[in-house]
């Protein structure tokens, strides 16, 4: 979503399948990781948002990692059947320390494709939705770095309230996004 945003397409909703299994291999590796990205914005916003597509991007989950925990988490991940997968990215330099890893989960009305993109540091993060994400200020830091969909709605209105010197987490003001479409 770094390209301008169709608005011809406002208003189109994730498959809930989706979320959801990507949210229970979230769940399984949630000791080990900090959430970024799509995943971060989804619980930094108040439950029971609309999912619009527009709004946060869930085609992958990106992860962060503490150093000490990489093999604890490598050998879960190992363990429920995910195995490396290379991106067009891997071939270019970067400073940035990332890795997909993905798994086909079945046994579901149709197989879901999880991707999860694994950045090895240690951020600052905070606790919201029950789960660590990173920081929001931080978050919005990484927009041009390590993300690259600085135009879904939830960062614009991220923007707005640091703009505002209003706090991010849980804002109801993330959930709006009826203002864009």
């Amino acid at each position: 979503m770094s390209d301008k945003l169709d608005s011809g397409r406002f208003g189109e909703l994730w498959n809930p399948l989706r979320l959801q299994v990507i949210e229970q291999e979230l769940l399984a590796i949630q000791p080990y990781v900090v959430l970024s990205g799509g995943w971060a914005w989804h619980f930094l916003t108040p439950p029971g948002h609309v999912e619009y597509k527009h709004a946060h991007d869930h085609k992958d989950a990106d992860v962060f990692v503490a150093p000490p925990l990489v093999a604890p988490l490598m050998a879960l991940l190992t363990a429920r059947g995910y195995e490396r997968t290379w991106t067009r990215f891997d071939r270019l330099p970067s400073d940035v320390d990332c890795n997909r890893y993905t798994r086909v989960v079945t046994g579901h009305s149709e197989p879901v494709k999880v991707m999860l993109d694994l950045f090895v540091a240690d951020v600052p993060h905070v606790e919201s939705g029950g789960f660590r994400v990173v920081e929001p200020n931080f978050l919005l830091s990484q927009y041009g770095v390590r993300h690259s969909s600085d135009q879904c709605f939830a960062v614009r209105i991220a923007r707005e309230l640091v703009a505002r010197g209003e706090d991010i987490a849980g804002h109801p003001e993330l959930a709006e996004y009826g203002r864009f479409l």
